[in-house]
């Protein structure tokens, strides 16, 4: 499950900061976007702007957190946020923790 936040990111991401070619970038966005996908719309973003001000996260990292919440999801895969964490029934988990 990704967001459309979420391939958005990693374009950006890999484009500017790991100077990935902007098509070779873009071909995997196509690719991710095979998974399913919750689009952001005016609900979530409300929704965003109400979970950063409650749990003073980032806007863009309450996003993720109301859209993988809209999306049913446990687990949050993130090296952003604090290992652990949990909001509700989703848990934040850091891939790259040993």
């Amino acid at each position: 499950m990704l967001s459309t936040q979420v391939l958005q990111e990693y374009f950006v991401a890999t484009t500017r900061t790991q100077h990935v070619d902007a098509g070779v970038a873009r071909d995997k966005v196509a690719l991710f976007a095979k998974f399913s996908l919750v689009t952001i719309g005016t609900d979530l973003v409300l929704r965003a702007i109400d979970r950063h001000r409650q749990d003073k996260l980032s806007f863009w990292d309450g996003l993720i957190v109301e859209a993988a919440l809209t999306a049913g999801c446990t687990i949050l895969y993130s090296e952003d946020m604090q290992p652990g964490r949990r909001f509700g029934a989703l848990q934040v988990i850091n891939p790259f923790a040993a």
